[in-house]
């Protein structure tokens, strides 16, 4: 398992964390997701030993309509 760990920016309630877990939830592999409005963490693992592709998640993010950025 991997985890890697985003900053996302607009996020104020737990419907948006629910449209972003919503989004990356559909990414490959994918076994864990972990965010919080309050202090605006996204923490993605994955069910193998690479991480989540940053691609793949800043995309879904902004599906969502979110923006976020690796920490």
């Amino acid at each position: 398992m991997a985890t890697t760990e985003y900053q996302v920016t607009g996020m104020t309630c737990g419907h948006c964390e629910g449209a972003i877990r919503s989004e990356v939830g559909q990414i490959a592999d994918v076994s864990g997701i972990e965010v919080s409005a309050s202090t605006g963490r996204l923490v993605v693992t994955t069910g193998s030993d690479a991480p989540a592709a940053d691609a793949a998640v800043l995309e879904a993010v902004e599906e969502a309509g979110y923006s976020a950025q690796r920490v």
